[in-house]
């Protein structure tokens, strides 16, 4: 069957977060000049959901209140498929892996394999939904992003360690969070970046997040849990 490369597909992205009371820093990577979306671009990892991320069983689930914000003007059930793929995504393009060590239960879908075969099972709770964001009409490709903070500590093994990571994203890095607008980024990333830096020193998850929405009628700034963002000049 053709992929219906217009439609919004589901996706999850995940920003990592280093040292965050002492010198904040996250990561990122550099998409190809050939990619259909945001060539060139500076991003954090992420991408759709497959099919088989919602059959992924976690050791452990998203926060109450995430599980919460993002069944809000969503399809019913997506916290467990749009969790696993941010894990599976920050794997794929990363090799980091969030997790708890342990042999999964069960057979293993083909996209998870290598995941699998490193001895970790994936777990959510580290995972903070924090912003939401519709790629606008008109583009080559059309998501509906979640964005979901992790605290590096979070991560299993080496944080400078990208050698399992896939080709996708080149020159993978921290980046001082005061210089990441310093880079060629793609207009919502930096908006998600004021967001993060205005949540350095509040470790729990939001109660109320952000939601960037596009439709063909109109643009609007919501707030998950029905508050609008405040009109600026």
């Amino acid at each position: 069957m053709t992929e219906d490369k217009s439609a919004i597909r589901n996706a999850a992205t995940v920003i990592v977060l280093r040292d965050r009371l002492t010198n904040p820093s996250i990561l990122m990577g550099q998409r190809g000049a050939k990619a259909a979306f945001m060539p060139n671009k500076f991003v954090f990892p992420g991408g759709a959901v497959d099919a088989a991320d919602s059959d992924v069983s976690l050791v452990s689930n998203l926060p109450e209140i995430c599980s919460e914000r993002l069944s809000e003007q969503a399809q019913p059930g997506m916290q467990n498929a749009l969790a696993a793929a941010a894990i599976r995504e920050l794997w794929e393009e990363t090799g980091l892996m969030l997790g708890q060590p342990g042999g999964w239960l069960g057979s293993v879908p083909e996209d998870w394999q290598s995941f699998a075969d490193m001895g970790i099972q994936p777990a959510a709770d580290a995972l903070q939904f924090v912003f939401r964001a519709v790629t606008p009409p008109g583009r080559p490709r059309r998501f509906d992003a979640r964005f979901f903070l992790v605290d590096a500590t979070a991560i299993q093994g080496d944080l400078d360690d990208f050698s399992r990571a896939s080709d996708e994203l080149s020159h993978l890095q921290w980046v001082a969070l005061g210089r990441a607008r310093d880079l060629d980024l793609p207009f919502i990333t930096e908006v998600v970046l004021a967001e993060i830096a205005a949540r350095i020193t509040d470790t729990a998850p939001p109660t109320s997040v952000p939601f960037y929405q596009h439709s063909d009628e109109q643009s609007l700034f919501l707030r998950l849990k029905g508050y609008p963002m405040p009109e600026t000049d």
